[in-house]
């Protein structure tokens, strides 16, 4: 039964820091890895999401020895390849693209036939951009020309290196051909649309060979194949998409400032702070220190009574893909238009979330102009809403949820928002967390 959370009151001012889940992105990538690495690796900070739990129980049914505690995981591995392929397995993503897109590169040398299968939301989404460079590697996909879940993997014997040419800007494609190059003898190369660079960093920080050429609008990675690498140990930093809810929050609301400790400011993942910052926000960006590659940080904020418009460049569009929709809620304290283009992706997403929050802004009171892949927002900086809202059918898409009740806390009204559950699928602490910020949540 769908859980609804009423929502009759704005949020009061607050000044405090707080601590965010593990970034969802590392975690699945960290425990990808350590399912190869030789030797027994241990994860902690963990979240503890419905995506990073269902790509601990995919690595198990494939023999992987995964021991759990609270937020921690020891995980043992017997280098490249190790999987045990018994007959008539079946991986479940749950809602997981991350976790579906990338195991499929760690399986294209099976020797079994192997079935991967989601929820209804990701069996809706397109599998088409991993398949195709995965078949070029030599595994096969069935049934044949099928391009969503449930799709069922077999591999060969006969792996060879590719050259790929990613143009969407995707990191989980990109990281899914990097996996499977590590099964593949001689050199893979991809050429990539710039995008998140989690997979590379934990590349070179595991001494995997790795060469990476930057230009200007992507860069060329070289792999090469069929090299073990070491257990590791890896702390998860904060996740940044998960605050960036936390960011606009305290944008949105009076008088207040937040600082977010230990989050993963990677400059791939920070698209969001730069929109935001053109939008006149003076976002800080604090005690930053390198972690194994990756750069950490505090991020301090405070409340902005107006925001300028913004025309948002496209090129920040891969960094900031994940954060649209409560970087959509900011445009509302401007008073002029902000414009947002080639964002056809987000509705490639969990839910259509271009479609999905154009239709919220309107129902509270925000005019938008839409097509298929932009939105132009008409600001609103004196919105106080009064009526009552209900948020329903948005295939339980857990940064729809957030987003609303974002909104709720920000701009008044009498809410009711279904499907608190999906906050299960990234971030499990959402609710409490923002209720330790004073917010008043039935």
């Amino acid at each position: 039964m769908t859980r609804v959370v009423s929502i009759c009151k704005k949020i009061n001012n607050y000044n405090t820091n707080i601590i965010i889940d593990g970034d969802k992105s590392i975690s699945i990538r960290t425990l990808m890895l350590a399912s190869w690495g030789i030797g027994k690796s241990k994860i902690t900070n963990l979240p503890n999401s419905e995506d990073v739990n269902s790509t601990i129980n995919c690595l198990k049914k494939l023999g992987v020895q995964i021991i759990k505690k609270k937020n921690c995981c020891e995980i043992f591995g017997n280098g490249i390849n190790s999987f045990v392929y018994k007959k008539g397995i079946i991986l479940n993503a749950g809602n997981s693209g991350t976790c579906a897109r990338l195991i499929l590169g760690l399986l294209i040398a099976t020797n079994q036939r192997i079935k991967l299968t989601g929820d209804k939301s990701l069996s809706k989404r397109d599998f088409f951009r991993v398949i195709d460079p995965l078949k070029k590697f030599g595994a096969v996909f069935l049934p044949l020309n099928k391009k969503n879940l449930p799709i069922s993997i077999l591999g060969s014997d006969l792996i060879r290196p590719i050259k790929y040419q990613e143009n969407i800007g995707s990191a989980q494609c990109k990281s899914s051909v990097m996996l499977a190059a590590l099964n593949a003898p001689g050199t893979t190369t991809i050429k990539s649309k710039k995008s998140r660079n989690h997979t590379e960093l934990l590349y070179k920080y595991l001494n995997i060979p790795i060469k990476i050429k930057k230009k200007k609008s992507f860069d060329i990675i070289k792999i090469e194949g069929r090299n073990n690498f070491k257990s590791f140990n890896y702390n998860i930093p904060g996740d940044f998409s998960s605050s960036a809810f936390f960011i606009v929050l305290t944008l949105l609301s009076k008088n207040s400032k937040l600082i977010i400790r230990n989050v993963n400011i990677n400059p791939s993942r920070i698209g969001c702070v730069k929109i935001l910052n053109m939008m006149g926000a003076n976002i800080l960006l604090k005690n930053k220190k390198k972690y194994k590659g990756e750069l950490i940080g505090d991020i301090f904020v405070r409340s902005k009574k107006i925001l300028k418009n913004i025309n948002c460049p496209a090129k920040l569009n891969s960094n900031a893909i994940d954060e649209f929709l409560i970087i959509f809620l900011a445009c509302i304290k401007t008073k002029g238009a902000s414009v947002f283009k080639n964002l056809s992706e987000l509705n490639k997403k969990e839910s259509p979330r271009l479609l999905i929050a154009s239709s919220i802004l309107n129902k509270i009171g925000v005019k938008t102009k839409l097509n298929s892949n932009s939105i132009k927002i008409y600001g609103n900086p004196n919105l106080n809403i009064s009526k009552k809202i209900i948020i329903k059918n948005f295939m339980k898409d857990h940064r729809v949820f957030m987003m609303s009740v974002i909104a709720a806390l920000s701009f008044g009204g009498q809410w009711k928002i279904h499907d608190s559950e999906s906050t299960k699928t990234s971030f499990p602490n959402f609710l409490k967390l923002i209720k330790s910020l004073g917010a008043k949540i039935n």
